[in-house]
């Protein structure tokens, strides 16, 4: 009797064992905001002649029907625009939608489709002002969906297996395209005619191979909870104006001067080599420091290395602040919202070697 009550008992296990997932999947939400991941041409031979920013998210997810195999996959069409277009008013926008998403017990993960032109600005931003531990990937694509070897299709889809996976918490804001997973604060678009478009001077910080991520650095620099800053305390649909004027030789001191009649609060100079200012440039910048209370903060048109403080200018001396190794497009985000905080060049100095 007891033999025949144990078979028993092991057959009704092994049937409900059956029944069961062997695990239970993991919900991430795609927030998608446009772009050539979401684009449609004419003809599948062209790649590059298309209109970005057509294919709603629902459509990007029936689209990779695997993707309900790493995950209980919903989508919300956040915006629909190339993401050149993209100002401030849509960065808070994404990022206090996504912060939303974060905090909701029942999410797991978050992946924004997005247009790589301005992809690696939306990720730092996300990565300096959403607090939590849950992963957030930023994905695009460098072909329209309807391009013939499309790669928005499986980037998606292993955007999806990471923001799934419960190795990638606590790795701030991630950007995966081509099955390289970057940092936000990283990456940068380094080629605008090849799949493989994203790269890092520091490297990336894993892979992911069939579905699962492999890792071999990590970030040291603050982000998401242990960053100062938070979308929650930011008001409004604008930021402090911070611009941008591109060095070269033979330059004019318009563009600064127009910056600031404009009511920049900071301008970063994208200087040649380690942010070299002009000599003929210096007392332009020194007014609007000096005068103005303009922050003047040096970065480099260079893709690669770091500006270094006190080497080509004298900061100490002018009041400047030297942008480390963030790109100009970067160093304008942080400045922005260090700005929301203080208008200390110190203190300003010592964000950018925290950030």
């Amino acid at each position: 009797m007891l033999t025949k009550t144990v078979k028993s008992f092991g057959l009704a296990m092994g049937l409900l064992a059956c029944s069961l997932p062997l695990y239970a999947k993991n919900n991430v939400v795609v927030v998608a905001t446009g772009g050539t991941i979401a684009g449609a041409g004419a003809s599948s031979a062209n790649s590059a002649t298309y209109t970005a920013a057509k294919v709603p998210v629902d459509a990007l997810i029936n689209a990779v029907p695997q993707i309900k195999d790493l995950a209980n996959v919903s989508g919300i069409q956040a915006l629909q625009v190339a993401s050149e277009s993209i100002t401030d008013k849509e960065l808070l926008q994404i990022a206090r939608q996504v912060n939303d998403l974060v905090k909701k017990p029942s999410v797991n993960g978050v992946v924004i489709t997005h247009g790589t032109d301005t992809l690696e600005e939306t990720a730092f931003f996300l990565n300096l002002v959403v607090h939590t531990d849950k992963p957030i990937v930023v994905v695009g694509s460098m072909r329209p969906s309807t391009a013939l070897s499309a790669d928005g299709p499986l980037n998606l889809y292993s955007a999806v297996a990471l923001a799934a996976s419960d190795e990638a918490k606590n790795k701030g804001v991630m950007v995966l395209l081509n099955d390289s997973i970057f940092a936000a604060r990283d990456v940068t678009k380094g080629i605008n005619i090849h799949t493989n478009a994203f790269v890092s001077q520091w490297g990336a910080l894993g892979t992911l191979v069939e579905g699962k991520p492999y890792w071999f650095r990590q970030s040291v620099k603050r982000f998401t909870n242990a960053s100062e800053f938070n979308i929650e305390n930011i008001k409004g649909d604008a930021l402090p104006l911070v611009q941008i004027v591109y060095g070269s030789d033979s330059m004019l001191p318009d563009a600064y001067e127009a910056y600031a009649k404009a009511g920049a609060k900071a301008i970063i100079h994208a200087g040649t080599g380690n942010g070299s200012v002009a000599n003929y440039i210096v007392p332009t910048l020194q007014k609007l420091h000096d005068k103005d209370g303009i922050q003047i903060i040096r970065s480099s048109r260079v893709p690669q290395g770091f500006v270094l403080r006190n080497a080509e200018q004298p900061d100490d001396k002018y009041g400047w602040v030297a942008a480390h190794d963030l790109n100009p497009q970067k160093a304008r985000l942080l400045a922005a919202l260090a700005l929301t905080k203080t208008n200390d060049a110190k203190e300003i100095q010592r964000m950018f070697w925290q950030y």
